[in-house]
């Protein structure tokens, strides 16, 4: 089961990105953030916890993160995967970034937690990147 999302928004991936690797500060642009942490640095294997606006604090897995390009998070459910993929992409021209977000539930219990908490990622998951183009295109 998978929800994503796309936007295109102007201002270059390394700004993007920036707003990604600054982990404790996610909550400023996702609404569906209370608070977030990183141990350590931005780079795959780094772990962290991620308190969503409705729900439990989770513990996350920074996995393939490519400067300026990807990286995704991981968060174990009962017999489940929970993956947030973000990527990032300049567009021809230079003056915009296509950013994608894309959940994914793996694993036996997927299609129960696809439908409980997949519904309100997917509800959520506009919101997010509105607010990612909000502050990424702010102080120009």
């Amino acid at each position: 089961m998978q929800f994503e999302e796309t936007v295109d928004i102007a201002a270059p991936a390394e700004k993007i990105f920036a707003l990604y690797a600054d982990v404790g500060a996610w909550a400023s642009w996702d609404p569906d953030v209370k608070e977030s942490s990183i141990e350590g640095a931005f780079v795959s294997g780094s772990t962290g916890t991620l308190l969503p606006a409705k729900g439990p604090r989770a513990k996350i897995l920074f996995t393939d993160v490519t400067y300026n390009r990807s990286f995704a998070v991981e968060s174990k459910l009962p017999l489940c995967v929970m993956r947030f993929d973000h990527e990032v992409s300049e567009m021809p021209g230079g003056s915009k970034t296509r950013v994608v977000h894309r959940v994914s539930f793996n694993g036996f219990l997927s299609p129960l937690f696809g439908r409980v908490i997949g519904s309100q990622i997917q509800k959520g998951l506009p919101h997010t990147l509105q607010g990612l183009k909000r502050a990424a295109e702010q102080n120009g």
